[in-house]
């Protein structure tokens, strides 16, 4: 299958910040703490793998990156109150917020998976349109970004710089490329 977007396992990262890593309390930070976080999730991340499976097939995205998010938002699904978070804003596995998206399916159905993954798709398309002069994995990096804080709130290389945590699409790349090496 051709994969819309660029091969996560050549994308370069950072990984987390200090920030991101200290919610697990660890005193590291940077990509061994994104694969160590990644490593945490796995087990929870494993009861949706079939689910992400058969939506990264449909949308043509590699399941690692759904799983990137899905560990970077809800820990994957392990980690919220009846599918909420983000203070009552975000919504299931792969936090869609409200504000802004007529909520699709349970918090952890294939229903929601596709919603989200058609949001990450556009915020691609979104990307490709604001930068096309990037690289592909410049232009993943940004829609990842895009994802979390909006398209409007990547605007130069700095792509991290209005994520929470000023490291959201660099941590979900790390985790993505760790869950890349374990079956997704």
């Amino acid at each position: 299958m051709a994969l819309r977007h660029a091969d996560i396992m050549t994308v370069s990262t950072t990984g987390a910040s200090a920030q991101t890593a200290g919610y697990d309390n660890l005193s590291f930070s940077g990509v061994k703490a994104s694969q160590h976080m990644a490593d945490n999730d796995l087990r929870n991340l494993n009861r949706y793998k079939s689910k992400i499976l058969t939506v990264a097939r449909r949308y043509r995205v590699d399941p690692a990156l759904l799983g990137g998010i899905t560990s970077r938002e809800t820990r994957g699904g392990g980690y919220h109150h009846n599918g909420w978070g983000d203070n009552g804003n975000g919504f299931g596995l792969m936090q869609v917020d409200k504000r802004y998206h007529q909520l699709c399916g349970s918090w952890d159905s294939e229903e929601h998976l596709n919603q989200a993954t058609g949001i990450l798709i556009y915020m691609m398309e979104s990307i490709d349109k604001k930068f096309p002069h990037w690289n592909s994995q410049q232009r993943l990096k940004g829609a990842l970004a895009a994802y979390n804080a909006g398209p409007n709130k990547v605007v130069d290389e700095n792509i991290d710089k209005h994520t929470t945590g000023q490291d959201y699409a660099n941590d979900v790349i790390a985790r993505a490329q760790y869950f890349k090496h374990h079956g997704y």
